[in-house]
């Protein structure tokens, strides 16, 4: 058992000024609608219904917040795992749009207690265009990525390979950034993303 599987849920914000104070280390999930985040957290997490996993694209529209609770010391936290809203989703409204965009962008640079950022991208479709500019808002803020390749069952070991390689050459500007193919499905990658997302929180708990 890991740490993250004592996750639970904790609040959902539409604004940041909503969000508990700044604290426990927090490490966040972005990536274009329908990218799986959902789908990571509770697979990483142990749990089914975690996070809210949507058939239509675009419906999260909160910032989600679960806590890792210290089991040394009831009450306190030892991390947070942030589910931040999914981005691109062509129906969405613009005005939402940049509602949205706005959030994620104060989130990325402000946030003082952000410790890493696990960014979901497609491994079909590779970067997208918002996913680049996505990584313009991090660039800037030094903080270590993960980036996770979804639904890599849906290729062979091969191109799993060429496809992290294509990420690490476009994203070079982020100055921390891991790749690794992931699926849920299939489990896939998800020994390897516990490990960085713990070393986030907390580089000394045991699980």
């Amino acid at each position: 058992m890991t740490i993250l599987h004592r996750a639970a849920f904790v609040t959902s914000a539409a604004r940041l000024d909503q969000l508990p104070l700044p604290g426990a280390p927090e490490v966040c999930f972005v990536g274009r609608s329908n990218a799986g985040k959902s789908t990571a957290i509770n697979v990483l997490t142990n749990q089914k219904r975690l996070a809210y996993s949507s058939k239509t694209p675009g419906r999260t529209r909160l910032i989600n917040m679960f806590g890792l609770p210290d089991t040394l010391n009831p009450g306190e936290q030892l991390g947070y795992l942030v589910d931040l809203p999914g981005y691109g989703y062509a129906s969405v409204a613009h005005q939402a749009k940049e509602q949205w965009a706005d959030i994620l962008g104060d989130y990325l640079r402000h946030r003082p207690s952000l410790a890493g950022i696990v960014m979901l991208i497609d491994i079909r479709r590779g970067v997208t265009e918002l996913d680049r500019r996505l990584a313009n808002w991090i660039a800037p803020t030094g903080k270590g990525v993960l980036a996770l390749l979804t639904k890599a069952d849906k290729l062979p070991f091969g191109q799993r390979k060429n496809a992290v390689f294509a990420v690490k050459k476009q994203l070079a500007d982020i100055g921390q950034l891991h790749a690794l193919p992931f699926s849920a499905t299939a489990r896939i990658g998800i020994e390897e993303a516990t490990a960085q997302i713990e070393n986030w929180i907390s580089p000394k708990v045991v699980p």
